[in-house]
């Protein structure tokens, strides 16, 4: 039988064995294929081409990049790249590259492919530019060139110092595609992706499974499990029911208050901080949120401290601003939360003459890194209202959220939920913070953010490769941006995952990222 009918066949019958589970013993899915209750259909599967962690999970096991993050932690480490040495300057970077790696379309991977990824990318003359557009190019904005010294050297020159360069090529965005597989698919590449990981794509259905298989042509290791089945199921209650009766292996994201349906026997529940950031992304260019004391009242009204221990029952802590503790060299922990304080935040509104301003706010069903959204959300809303605040909650499945929310609030909302899960203390102010960063700009800041006090900060932060100076200039943004108030801080979350006990040397990584080629499946 081919993998194509066996893992199709796989998914009915777990989806069978579901609808059956009041009836019947818990189902068994076959040995030695994985399925992975995802949180929501990809976007895409060019890694060049999304943002979603959602979607990551699945790329960083078709996909390898010239960095990896060594296992446990979020230092860099060699990946298709074995070696590489920094000019004097910090401005010139040498990669050696590791030897008889191919693509899974049997194409080589060598310094020409490395240049074309990020000329792809980062050049708009580049005849295959038009097969993005890219997001997450932000990255990699101080690559002034990529040369092919030889083939198997390449050398990036940059504009200027750049201190997240190695750890943003370990990042998802940087994840080597086949050029040859570019060249033939063109714009629909992120639907028959090819890379050089531990496994190989097989198909997409949509909205059922993303199946990929083990890559016998692999250079390192070969992956312990034939093969992965990612299945989207955006409701979390039916992830969790999935997981119950047998239908999947493996859970992201387990809703805090079905935890304990997984501490007997069966189940393995598995937990690891990261850099996690949940918030809301206030509109400060129009409406009532355009005043700082409307944004310093919203973060006063929310109880944080309930949210945490009710909804989220523990499974975070209240967050103090902008940057995960999780980054602790780059930490400000002279910060506290905003306190909850109904009485002061009725007192800035009334400062601001805001007091019964009508909210829009857009909440998702669930998304990559979004715990429990819509519960959050009606949270935060019946905490807005104990302070006057009339607030009106749209709700929409995750990618229709991301497609209304990236483009900017003007216009729509007052506040959107987001979450972040990074890999460097810069990326996400940088992203989503500075004034260049507005959506008309390319940029994530959603709520048009301007502060020139926090955009020089940030300039200068990622170009200072000091780590002690560094620091000192994030600890100031934090601070400056706390008071100032763009988004209300809400949690950082502790990252969990649920196996059956068939799943073997399984790990959550602190990126958030989903490495599976370890993991054996019984």
């Amino acid at each position: 039988m081919t993998l194509f009918n066996w893992t199709r066949r796989a998914v009915i019958a777990a989806g069978a064995a579901l609808a059956l589970a009041p009836m019947a013993a818990q189902a068994q899915t076959p040995e030695g294929v994985l399925i992975v209750g995802q949180v929501a259909e990809p976007k895409s599967l060019d890694p060049a081409a999304v943002t979603a962690v959602n979607d990551f999970r699945i790329l960083v096991n078709l996909y390898e990049g010239l960095t990896r993050y060594k296992p446990g932690t979020l230092e860099v480490a060699p990946g298709l790249a074995e070696s590489w040495e920094v000019s004097e300057d910090g401005t010139e970077y040498t990669f050696k590259l590791r030897s008889g790696v191919t693509f899974h379309d049997g194409t080589p991977f060598n310094a020409e492919a490395v240049k074309f990824n990020f000329d792809r990318m980062l050049k708009e003359d580049h005849p295959f530019h038009n097969t993005g557009p890219f997001p997450l190019a932000f990255f990699f904005s101080s690559v002034e060139e990529t040369t092919a010294v030889d083939d198997l050297t390449v050398t990036f020159k940059l504009s200027a110092p750049y201190a997240p360069f190695l750890s943003n090529l370990a990042y998802p965005t940087g994840l080597m595609v086949s050029p040859a597989a570019v060249e033939a698919g063109g714009a629909d590449f992120g639907r028959a992706p090819v890379g050089t990981g531990p496994f190989k794509f097989v198909e997409w259905r949509a909205n059922e499974a993303v199946v990929i298989d083990r890559y016998e042509g692999y250079w390192g290791e070969p992956a312990g499990a034939q093969a992965v089945v990612f299945r989207p199921i955006e409701d979390a209650n039916t992830r969790v029911a999935e997981m119950i009766a047998g239908g999947i292996d493996m859970m992201v994201e387990v809703p805090p208050t079905a935890l304990s349906q997984f501490q007997g026997e069966g189940f393995n529940v598995v937990e690891q901080a990261g850099p996690h950031l949940w918030f809301l992304i206030l509109n400060a260019k129009e409406g009532p949120m355009a005043d700082k004391k409307v944004r310093q009242a919203v973060n006063y009204a929310i109880n944080k401290e309930a949210i945490v221990n009710d909804v989220l029952e523990g499974t975070a802590d209240v967050a103090a601003g902008p940057t995960p503790p999780a980054f602790a060299w780059a930490y400000n922990d002279a910060l506290s939360p905003y306190p909850y304080d109904p009485e002061k935040a009725k007192a800035l509104l009334a400062e601001a003459g805001a007091e019964g301003a009508s909210l829009t706010f857009y909440v998702t069903e669930g998304g990559s890194g979004m715990l429990d959204p819509v519960a959050m959300g009606t949270a935060i809303q019946a905490d807005l209202a104990a302070v006057g605040l009339d607030v009106k909650i749209e709700t929409y499945e995750w990618n229709t959220f991301l497609g209304n929310v990236n483009p900017g609030l003007e216009g729509k909302a007052d506040m959107a939920e987001m979450a972040w899960m990074t890999n460097d203390p810069d990326t996400l102010p940088y992203l989503a913070l500075r004034t260049d960063a507005w959506p008309d700009k390319g940029g994530f800041n959603s709520g048009y953010y301007s502060n020139p006090e926090v955009d020089a900060l940030l300039e200068e932060a990622r170009t200072t490769v000091d780590q002690g100076k560094r620091a000192e200039l994030y600890k100031q943004m934090q601070e400056i941006v706390q008071d100032d108030a763009p988004w209300a801080f809400i949690a950082n979350w502790k990252q969990n995952a649920v196996t059956s006990d068939r799943v073997e040397n399984f790990a959550l990584e602190p990126s958030f990222l989903l490495q599976l080629e370890k993991v054996v499946k019984n």
